[in-house]
C-alpha cells in the first residue's frame, strides 16, 4: 500500500504522548477570569517588539510541585509558538510591577502568555516587551530555513518538501523529503547557496491576506502540516528564488543572517532526512573553533603546508607498522603454540593443555586456540592471560568431547570466571571470560583443572 513505518520514531513519539499525558493528569487549569469584554487579541509583532497592553483575561494553571499563569492581552507583540517557531519570551511592565514571560502559545484563536506569576494590579496598562536578543537570533534562523529549503530544491530536485522544522535561538532544523543521504559535495552546495544568497541582502517582501489561490497562482509553498484559510501571509526572498506561505517573522534582509553552517544530516524516517544548521555568531563562533582545531593539527603535525597529505602519511606510517606488528603477533603465536603443543598431557587418550599464556589481545589468544583446536587431537585447552592488566580465559575442545563426555566450554568459563571477577560463555565447544582480577588467573586455572578431574575422574599434574 505504499505506506511504512519508522519503528524507533514510533516509540520515541509513543514515548512522548505518554509523558504528556502523564503530565496533563498532573495537571488542572482553572476557569479564565475575565478583566474586561474584548474582541480577539490583536498581534502586532510582525512592526513591533513592545506594546502598551491590558489585561483582558487570565487562568491559573496548578501542577504537581507548582503553578503558573496563562494571561491574554488585548494586544501584544509576542509571537506564539506555530509553524515551527517558537514562542517568544520578554516582560510586561508596570512601574516598579515586573512579570516575565516565559513562553507564548496558541489556544484557538488566543495568544496565550506564561508566567510564573501575575502582576499586582491586574487591571493596569503595562509595557509588553519582547525579549529582543532572542527574538532577532530566531528570526535569522527562521529566515535561514527558507533559504535552505529553497537552496535543497535547487540541488536535490523540485521533489524536496518540508516535513517539519523547528526554529529557536539556537539553531535551527529542517526536515525534509528526499531518498538519500545527502552526500558532503551536496550540502558544501546547499550551503554555498545559501550564504551567497545571505550576501545579496536580499529584502524581505511580505503581502498579508493574500487570497489562498492567488498565493498558490504565485508559487508560493505550503509548509508542512499547517492549516491555512481563505487568506494567507506570503514571505518572499527573491521572487525568483523562495516564495513561501509563513506566519512566522522574519529578517528585514538576508544579510541580517550573516552565515549559515550546516552541522549535520541525519535520516529521521523512511524517506525523509533532517539537516541541523546554526546562523550568525553561533556559525561564527563554530568556524572559529574549527579553525583553531586545524591550526591546533597543523602545531602537532609541524605545521606543514598541506595538513591533508601530511596526516594521510601518517596513516599510511601506521598501517605499515600495525602490518609489522601483525607479522611479529603470529610468529610470536607460531612459537607458543610450538611450545603449548611440547607441553600437551595425555590422560585417558585425552591432549590436555591448561598454561597461562602471554598474548597481546583477544583476538590471538582466540586464533591461538582455534589452531590448536585444529592442529591437535582430541585437545582440551585451558588458557589464562593478563591482557594489558585486564584478565581474559579461553576454554576450547575436540567436538567428541563434548558428545562423549559432556563436557560444555561455557559452563567451565563461567565457573572459572568467579576467580577473576567477571563472567563470559559461549558454545560447548568454545567459550571465554573476561574480569576485573588479574590476580585471581591462577586460581582460575586451578578451578577449571579441577573441574576436569571431577568430570572425567583423571588426574591433571
Amino acid at each position: 500500500n505504499g505506506l511504512s513505518i519508522d519503528e524507533n520514531e514510533f516509540k520515541e513519539e509513543m514515548a512522548k504522548q505518554k509523558e504528556r499525558s502523564k503530565s496533563a493528569a498532573q495537571q488542572s487549569t482553572g476557569d479564565w477570569v475575565v478583566i474586561q469584554e474584548a474582541e480577539l487579541p490583536v498581534f502586532l509583532g510582525y512592526e513591533h517588539l513592545v506594546s502598551h497592553s491590558k489585561i483582558t483575561r487570565y487562568r491559573e494553571v496548578k501542577q504537581k510541585n507548582k503553578s503558573f499563569y496563562q494571561i491574554v492581552l488585548d494586544q501584544t507583540p509576542f509571537y506564539a509558538e506555530s509553524g515551527g517557531q517558537v514562542g517568544d519570551t520578554g516582560v510586561l511592565v508596570n512601574g516598579d510591577d515586573k512579570v516575565a514571560i516565559f513562553d507564548t502559545k496558541k489556544e484557538n484563536d488566543l495568544i496565550v502568555h506564561y508566567a510564573n506569576e501575575l502582576p499586582k494590579n491586574i487591571e493596569a496598562e503595562f509595557t509588553a516587551q519582547v525579549n529582543v536578543t532572542k527574538r532577532l537570533l530566531t528570526e535569522n534562523n527562521h529566515s535561514a530555513t527558507h533559504l535552505l529549503h529553497a537552496a535543497l530544491r535547487e540541488v536535490l530536485g523540485e521533489h524536496v518538501q518540508q516535513k517539519g522544522s523547528l526554529v529557536n535561538e539556537k539553531a535551527l532544523r529542517f526536515d525534509f523529503s528526499h531518498f538519500a543521504k545527502v552526500t558532503d559535495e551536496e550540502l558544501a552546495k546547499i550551503e554555498s547557496i545559501v550564504n551567497k544568497k545571505i550576501r545579496e541582502n536580499i529584502k524581505l517582501e511580505e503581502k498579508r491576506n493574500v487570497p489562498i489561490e492567488d498565493a498558490k497562482s504565485m508559487g508560493a509553498m505550503a509548509l508542512f502540516g499547517e492549516k491555512y484559510g481563505e487568506f494567507v501571509r506570503v514571505i518572499t526572498f527573491d521572487k525568483e528564488y523562495s516564495v513561501e506561505l509563513c506566519g512566522g517573522t522574519h529578517v528585514p534582509a538576508t544579510g541580517q543572517i550573516g552565515l549559515l553552517k550546516i552541522i549535520s544530516e541525519s535520516s529521521v524516517a523512511a524517506g525523509v532526512r533532517r539537516i541541523e544548521a546554526i546562523t550568525a555568531d553561533k556559525a561564527e563562533a563554530y568556524v572559529d573553533e574549527e579553525l583553531t582545531l586545524l591550526n591546533e593539527i597543523k602545531e602537532l603535525l609541524k605545521s606543514p603546508k598541506d595538513p591533508k597529505k601530511a596526516i594521510e602519511a601518517l596513516i599510511e606510517e601506521k598501517n605499515q607498522l600495525q602490518k609489522k606488528i601483525d607479522e611479529l603477533n603470529q610468529q610470536q603465536g607460531s612459537a607458543l603454540k610450538t611450545d603449548l603443543m611440547k607441553a600437551t598431557q595425555e590422560v585417558n587418550g585425552i591432549s590436555l593443555i591448561t598454561q597461562v599464556v602471554n598474548v597481546p589481545d583477544a583476538n590471538v589468544l582466540k586464533q591461538l586456540s582455534f589452531e590448536l583446536k585444529n592442529e591437535v587431537p582430541n585437545l582440551l585447552a585451558v588458557l589464562a592471560a593478563n591482557l594489558n592488566e585486564k584478565p581474559m580465559l579461553s576454554v576450547i575442545m575436540d567436538d567428541k568431547l563434548v558428545q562423549e563426555h559432556g563436557l560444555n566450554a561455557g559452563e567451565m568459563v563461567r565457573a572459572m570466571a568467579k576467580e577473576i571477577q567477571g563472567g563470559g560463555g559461549g558454545q560447548p565447544f568454545y567459550a571465554t571470560a573476561g574480569g576485573k582480577d588479574v590476580t585471581g588467573l591462577a586460581k582460575a586455572l586451578e578451578v577449571g583443572k579441577q573441574l576436569l578431574e571431577d568430570k572425567l575422574n583423571i588426574e591433571i599434574k
